[in-house]
């Protein structure tokens, strides 16, 4: 599943790029992020586990494709490595950290719910673990379209869908037709249903996707202003439900992506997974695990992941076997 970014090509030539740093807070576990969730596996992102790197595109200024890889760094950073399309200038590079800082939650209050979670019995692994930052895409169309395309389907048909939207859509970086961007709402917009059909294998999803395309294509939907800490959350609630597709669990997941963590996200293996490791194997209502993660108030919902995904991690390294499970 993982692919090496080369430092040259065929004849040797090594290219021109940019390596630099970027500071994390304490409370930050690159690897613990990393593997928050099931995004890493999903294109434009690729995982490389032999060194520990996260390699995606991304859409530098003016919108030019930059493949980039993201490792752990010397200290409290992480480096940043852009491969090819030659060197990048300060406003490359600014713009690049700013998307990092946005995947990997850089800016976000993650200490204040480590200060919650040593107040709870139970869960000071959760401070000691650095755990709660989930990766997200560098913008919330991405999100919001890969959580639709997580629905009702296997693990396996997720990754078909968002690999052939990359594959079919997306910008590719110069020099290298296999490194492609996720593709923006325009370039979804343009495509009729029947596309999404039988290129995506979206399904019934097709009419989906390029519906909520069109309504940010156009202005009609901007899911960046969810990113707005102001914004009431009934109002964002409001405008992630008008989009098909787009039930409770969807709203809830997206929800997290962008701050809020007030919605569970209760689907069918929260439930079976809440009953195997809280109730002995004993069936639960959703109604029994609102109220067991009700003390953790605004942090609710991030708390309910992490006591379920706890297992997922052995000691400091993630799992890679979790893969099977293929949740979100």
């Amino acid at each position: 599943m993982s692919r090496r970014v080369e430092s040259g090509d065929d004849n040797g030539t090594r290219e021109r790029g940019s390596t630099f740093p970027i500071q994390v807070p304490p409370s930050f576990a690159f690897l613990r992020t990393v593997y928050s969730h099931g995004w890493f596996d999903l294109a434009p992102f690729e995982w490389d586990l032999d060194r520990r790197a996260l390699h995606r595109v991304v859409l530098a200024p003016g919108g030019r494709p930059r493949a980039i890889s993201i490792s752990e760094g010397k200290g409290s950073s992480l480096e940043i490595a852009l491969h090819g399309g030659g060197a990048a200038g300060p406003r490359v590079r600014d713009d690049v950290a700013r998307q990092v800082r946005h995947m990997f939650r850089l800016d976000e209050p993650f200490g204040d719910f480590h200060v919650v979670c040593r107040s709870m019995e139970g869960y000071a692994w959760v401070a000691d673990a650095k755990a709660g930052p989930l990766l997200r895409a560098p913008d919330v169309f991405e999100d919001l379209v890969k959580m639709i395309c997580t629905t009702n389907c296997t693990w396996a048909l997720t990754r078909v869908m968002t690999s052939a939207l990359v594959r079919e859509m997306g910008e590719p970086v110069s020099g290298d037709s296999g490194r492609r961007s996720f593709p923006t709402a325009e370039a979804m917009a343009s495509r009729p249903e029947r596309f999404f059909v039988s290129k995506i294998k979206a399904g019934y999803r097709a009419a989906y996707l390029r519906e909520l395309a069109k309504r940010v294509a156009s202005g009609a939907l901007s899911p960046s202003t969810w990113l707005n800490p102001s914004m009431p959350l009934e109002e964002i609630r409001k405008e992630i439900a008008s989009v098909k597709g787009a039930g409770r669990y969807v709203a809830d997941n997206v929800l997290k992506l962008v701050g809020r963590y007030d919605g569970l996200g209760i689907d069918s293996w929260c439930r079976r997974k809440f009953s195997e490791t809280r109730r002995g194997g004993r069936p639960v209502t959703d109604k029994v695990i609102e109220k067991f993660y009700a003390p953790f108030g605004a942090w609710k919902g991030l708390a309910l992941w992490c006591d379920l995904t706890r297992d997922w991690f052995d000691g400091d390294l993630p799992d890679a076997l979790r893969l099977q499970t293929g949740k979100f």
